[in-house]
């Protein structure tokens, strides 16, 4: 009887434990959905973060958030400062939030999460960076395989009180494990592919993405600004890629943007298609998708009120200058077909 009495405890112990997880991640299940403000402050030593920004050690760090429900979240987490070109190039780096290096943390289940700031702290590089923003949301527009993001509002203060205090909006990224999971997909990685060797649709789709915000600063094989999934239940399956990174685009235009050597183009606002050529009636069908969409990128633009007039008006004659393209189907053939990568 004392056996089955502990057996009992166990189970219903590993139910409270299990129900109290379940509460936990049943709190951030729509964190990449809410379109709602999130206001965080992190408070670390930011003077060190800023003259250490190649440093790959994880910094101590505590941060506030205030959820629209008015709830405030505040507790230990670490940061990792990250990216390449603003490590190298901005006034503070991109970070990487851990929010579950403490496991018994409130935030544990949001894991890590990747943070994009403006390179630096001034009202034009905050522009840039809603930009940004905005085409993410462009790209979960057209397909669930793309990256959601949260646009938060970011204060830093300076844990020894040597640098003022600034705030700015960022956005936080959607982990690429999710990204796969609530696709019924994994994550696939080391083997290097070649464009024709992934999913035709989707790499298609993405290409002309690409083109559409001017994109050139991607690559399939090297992992560059890519990331591959395959499904679950078949892992030998032809992978699909997922774009990211998106501010080295003609669509955000930052003046410290420019154009690699390797490409036939002056600045980023030119158009280049870096796809590989496929049928007429697939690319149409992609093509298709995009005019059906547009109306609704038009509206995400005019109706996000943190992005100024002007700024609006430039991605707006950036996109109609696509949509005057596509809507002609030989422009269309000579584009994406006659004038596609032939190696």
């Amino acid at each position: 009887m004392r056996g089955l009495k502990w057996v009992l405890f166990l189970i219903f112990l590993y139910s409270v434990i299990a129900v109290d997880a379940q509460k936990k991640e049943g709190k951030f299940k729509d964190f990449f959905t809410d379109e709602r403000i999130l206001h965080i402050k992190i408070t670390t030593d930011v003077k060190n973060l800023l003259a250490e920004k190649k440093s790959l050690k994880d910094v101590d760090a505590f941060i506030s958030c205030t959820f629209p429900d008015s709830t405030v979240i505040g507790e230990s987490i670490r940061l990792k400062q990250r990216g390449h070109f603003r490590r190298d190039n901005c006034y503070l780096s991109s970070l990487m939030l851990l929010f579950n290096s403490n496991p018994t943390n409130k935030l544990a289940p949001l894991k890590s999460v990747k943070m994009v700031g403006g390179c630096g702290k001034t009202g034009t590089e905050e522009q840039y960076l809603l930009k940004e923003f905005l085409a993410y949301k462009m790209y979960n527009l057209l397909t669930d395989f793309s990256f959601r993001v949260r646009l938060i509002h970011v204060t830093y203060i300076d844990s020894k009180n040597r640098v003022k205090s600034f705030s700015q909006c960022a956005f936080l990224m959607e982990d690429i494990d999710d990204v796969a999971k609530r696709n019924k997909h994994q994550q696939k990685k080391l083997i290097s592919y070649s464009p024709a060797g992934t999913h035709r649709y989707q790499t298609t789709l993405m290409c002309i993405f690409q083109y559409m915000i001017g994109n050139t600063d991607w690559s399939i094989p090297n992992y560059h600004n890519i990331k591959l999934v395959v499904p679950r239940k078949d892992t030998t399956s032809i992978p699909l890629p997922i774009a990211y990174d998106f501010d080295m685009t003609g669509l955000v235009n930052p003046h410290y943007a420019g154009t690699s050597p390797l490409f036939d183009i002056e600045k980023v606002t030119d158009r280049l298609y870096r796809g590989f050529p496929v049928s007429f009636e697939e690319v149409q069908t992609v093509v298709d998708l995009f005019l059906g969409k547009e109306k609704e990128m038009i509206s995400l633009i005019n109706n996000f009120e943190l992005l100024n007039r002007k700024n609006k008006s430039e991605m707006l004659f950036f996109l109609n200058g696509f949509y005057s393209e596509i809507k002609n189907k030989s422009t269309v053939k000579n584009l994406f077909i006659t004038n596609a990568r032939k190696e």
